[in-house]
This record gives structure tokens, sequence and C-alpha cells, in this order.
């Protein structure tokens, strides 16, 4: 699996997202051969839910469209480390591993104190690893990049 074309493609939706009047995130899911099966990205602004983040919008979408052994061999392909929300949600389905581009360390670095990103400083691996599976996760890759998508956007850090 080409995680960096993967990632690449994961930050294009973000900058999607951000065209479209919301915050810079998008993920795709991927099965065992390396086929993007569905992508999402955040649509919190302009769907008027704070839970419209592209992970839990994918997972919602993966879990109508595919069985559980199915999701079990997929990796979640994030432009940034999925929030402690986001990393319930694909406990929760049952995706066998997640791929993420930018930290959550490095995207509080960006944005602060704005309160359009209240973060919970909690790493994906810490959540996941509550679990009673285990889910793997690579990241954080291509920071820089991810990051780009951010430049910007949110206040600066106070």
């Amino acid at each position: 699996m080409d995680h960096e074309a993967l990632l690449r493609r994961a930050i294009g939706i973000a900058d999607r997202a951000r065209a479209a009047g919301n915050h810079p995130f998008g993920a795709l899911l991927v099965t065992a051969d390396g086929r993007v099966a569905a992508e999402a990205e955040n649509t919190v602004v302009t769907g008027h839910d704070v839970t419209g983040h592209a992970e839990t919008n994918l997972v919602s979408i993966a879990s109508q469209r595919f069985e559980p052994e199915e999701l079990a061999a997929m990796t979640l392909v994030t432009s940034c480390e999925p929030c402690a929300m986001c990393s319930g949600a694909i406990h929760w389905a049952g995706i066998g591993a997640v791929v993420y581009g930018l930290s959550e360390e490095g995207l509080l670095a960006m944005t602060g104190d704005d309160p359009a990103n209240p973060t919970l400083a909690l790493p994906c691996r810490t959540v996941l690893a509550a679990g009673r599976r285990g889910v793997e996760v690579t990241g954080p890759l291509l920071e820089d990049e991810a990051r780009a998508s951010h430049e910007g956007f949110w206040h600066p850090p106070a």
C-alpha cells in the first residue's frame, strides 16, 4: 500500500473541504489491495454538525456499505491524526488500520486556543489501544504537506 500517495489524496480531500467552507480535513478508506473504497471530507460548518469530522463521516458511510469482516481488513487514511471522537468511531466500526498525516500535536501548535478546534490532547494510539482489538496505527507522515492545508485557516495560537 502506497501510504504517501494515499495521504496526498486525503490531503486533497482536506483542501476540497476547506474550499467548501469547512475545516480542512479529509479521509479515505482503502481495501487490503490498495483500492479506495470510500472517501469523505469534513462537513462541520456546512452540515451544522460538530460531529461532522472527515473520519466520522467516512465511518458512517463505511459501516453502511461494508460488512465487519471487510472493515477489519481496511485502512482509514486521513490527513490529520484522528481526534478522540474519531478514534472511538474507528474502533466501533472495526476498521483494522489507520494512517495519518499531521499529528494532533502539530495541529494544536497551529490552532492554539481557536474555539473552532477545541482539541482533546489525546493521541489516537492511546484511544485505540484502550479497545479490545488491535488497530494498527501509522503516522505521522508527510506532516509538512498535511500542514499546508491548515496554513492561514485557524486563528494564530495565543
